[in-house]
């Protein structure tokens, strides 16, 4: 079974590319969505008790949460070290599940695959990217957002230059993205005939 990571940038179209692996039947892991449900279960007590307040009825309350660790690298370290073991957990069971069902491929949708050193434990690595005005567009249009917040996020990520040097592929959604799903469609079949061969 070949382990795809996929990863990008903020505003780069990286869940929009990962849905197109589901359409076309590849099993698709998406960190952002595990870290949700964790946030709502199983992280909550835990993430309370090392950031006093940082919950609610429901689980984490991000807003809060972004607010104490936002900007402190010390707070982010803490929780990194709280969530990345239950994503890391979650991601093995969601491999074994795809082994026992035949999957020939799978995708691992992780947006801070470099930075958390996931390349080490995929098969290849699939960077989605876009020109940079287009990711500030992107992003600056989502509600909330600011120049501030956008620049910081952008800090704690490898930047698009280096991740694209490290790709196995890159799907550029800037050119639109009928040419995302035909990347996409390229990359499986490609990577099938590799396996065959």
């Amino acid at each position: 079974m070949i382990i795809l990571g996929l990863t990008g940038s903020i505003g780069m179209g990286k869940s929009t590319t990962a849905q197109m692996f589901a359409d076309a039947g590849i099993p698709v892991q998406s960190s952002d969505e595990t870290v949700h449900r964790l946030y709502a279960g199983r992280a909550a007590p835990l993430i309370e008790a090392a950031f006093p307040g940082a919950t609610a009825e429901n689980g984490v309350d991000r807003e809060k949460l972004s607010a104490a660790v936002l900007g402190n690298p010390e707070a982010m370290a803490r929780l990194e070290a709280i969530i990345h073991p239950l994503v890391w957990e979650e991601q093995q069971a969601f491999l074994e599940k795809a082994r026992a069902a035949g999957a020939d491929m799978v995708v691992l949708d992780i947006p801070l695959l470099f930075e958390t050193g996931g390349e080490t434990r995929v098969d290849k690595v699939i960077v989605v990217s876009a020109a940079p005005e287009i990711q500030r567009r992107r992003v600056l249009a989502r509600p909330g957002m600011t120049e501030a917040k956008l620049d910081s996020i952008l800090a704690r990520q490898t930047p698009d230059a280096e991740k694209r040097k490290r790709a196995d592929f890159i799907i550029d959604t800037g050119k639109g993205f009928d040419a995302a799903r035909a990347d996409v469609a390229e990359i499986i079949r490609h990577l099938r005939e590799q396996s065959l061969g």
